[in-house]
């Protein structure tokens, strides 16, 4: 079986090299000529765990090819899944230009019949678009050729997205007939000997199923964070509340840690994207806009409890910051928490000196020279007034105490993950400010 994923980036690199793994001769196609170079050299343009091993295998094996052609690319293909960026337009709505662009050149250049898959993260009523931008150009040409289209939503999560694709929760597939239904069955049949279900549905709640998931998620989260803040108030420890409401299995324990909002590539995104839907259609959701408001306010969290501590003179202060990826195992910077509190301490005044095991490069991107960068997380410390975690990476977890009191000025801590204990740094002397607690 051959199929063609369109588009290099998180999500099509991830699906095509898993496709791959299971014996499937795929292809990635990307515009970008440098990726595709690099990617052909064995140069990965994303970190994710395990990824650059699983590339680097089936190229070898000769079963994942890159190409910047997609007219080459897709001759023979059973499916061709669109997996380019929907980014956020300037009303929030999610941006599908990139995506119609591609369903235009696949009309142009499909010969047989092929199923047409939107992998994307794409609103309600998209594969309808993407249906009429390929029968547009076959018309052009007057061509009389059968195609499909399917919507088959991610649900991979950054740093964790190989055993995500491979061992899948459920796998959504939205088609239109039967056909496409056998095919994208045969597809997936190796995850299916696994007993990894997958939910076969009409293409609008395939669609629509993707955002609701990834919005409720961002409720979880950011209902815990408000919880949070009231437990700071009361005196109640957000922990002993997280752990007794994680207990009913009817709530659960994931996504009900408190810390400085979400971020990433996803969440922000798509809680948008669905609201601005929402509104289209007269509808408004009114929790998910509540969701938006606690999470911009949740960024700022941290910087209010430093600015509360020096009573607002933060100028001159130097400050370590442990994180700077909006979650551990990833180089994603995307509306990531610790930009928001790097701005607002900057504006006061305050120098930053940074580190994050993998997140340097983007970083230094973004922020160029606007803050100083350690080689390592006790170089960050050097000489600097307070400590400021923004990601829970495991090796901040249970680090060097005595090498940190040597190296800070005062022993004070601002923990925006709840990563160690408040008794423990009460008792060694530590003036410890976190979340919640």
């Amino acid at each position: 079986m051959k199929i063609a994923v369109v588009g290099t980036g998180y999500v099509g690199l991830v699906s095509g090299t898993c496709f791959a793994e299971t014996g499937i001769t795929v292809c990635c196609i990307d515009i970008d000529n440098e990726k595709i170079e690099n990617l052909n050299k064995g140069i990965i343009p994303i970190y994710e765990p395990g990824l650059e091993n699983m590339v680097k295998k089936n190229v070898e094996k000769e079963r994942l090819f890159f190409s910047t052609n997609l007219k080459e690319s897709i001759h023979n293909c059973e499916a061709v899944f669109i997996a380019v960026g929907t980014p956020p337009d300037e009303d929030g709505s999610a941006d599908l230009k990139y995506v119609i662009s591609v369903a235009k050149e696949i009309g142009q250049y499909i010969t047989d019949y092929i199923i047409v898959v939107t992998k994307s993260t794409v609103p309600v009523g998209t594969a309808k678009k993407v249906k009429a931008a390929v029968q547009e150009e076959l018309d052009k040409r007057n061509a009389n050729i059968e195609f499909d289209v399917a919507s088959n939503p991610e649900f991979l999560k950054e740093g964790d997205a190989i055993d995500d694709f491979l061992k899948p929760d459920r796998i959504i597939v939205g088609v239109e007939t039967e056909k496409a239904e056998n095919i994208m069955r045969r597809l997936y049949k190796p995850f299916l000997l696994n007993q990894h279900p997958i939910l076969f549905m009409d293409i609008i709640s395939a669609e629509l199923t993707k955002y609701a998931a990834n919005s409720m998620l961002a409720t979880k989260i950011s209902f815990m964070n408000d919880i949070a803040n009231f437990c700071e108030l009361v005196g109640a420890d957000v922990n002993m509340v997280r752990k007794g409401i994680g207990s009913d299995t009817r709530i659960g324990p994931k996504f009900i840690y408190p810390g400085t909002g979400y971020g990433g590539s996803c969440f922000p995104k798509d809680v948008q994207a669905l609201i601005r839907t929402a509104d289209e259609h007269g509808h408004s959701l009114e929790i998910l806009k509540a969701v938006e408001d606690v999470n911009a306010r949740q960024k700022s969290v941290m910087f209010k409890k430093i600015y509360k501590h020096y009573k607002g003179d933060i100028e001159g202060k130097k400050i370590a910051l442990w994180g700077l990826s909006f979650k551990p195992n990833t180089d994603d910077m995307r509306d990531a928490p610790s930009l928001i509190v790097i701005e607002k301490l900057l504006k006061e005044g305050a120098e930053i000196i940074a580190y994050d095991p993998v997140a340097m490069n983007e970083a230094k991107r973004r922020l160029g020279n606007k803050i100083n960068y350690a080689k390592d997380q006790y170089e960050a410390l050097e000489n600097a007034d307070a400590l400021l975690i923004m990601t829970e990476w495991s090796e901040f977890r249970v680090p060097k105490f005595k090498l940190m009191e040597e190296k800070l000025n005062k022993k004070l801590v601002f923990d925006g993950r709840n990563i160690y204990e408040t008794k423990e740094m009460k008792d060694w002397g530590w003036t410890y400010y976190c979340i919640g607690r």
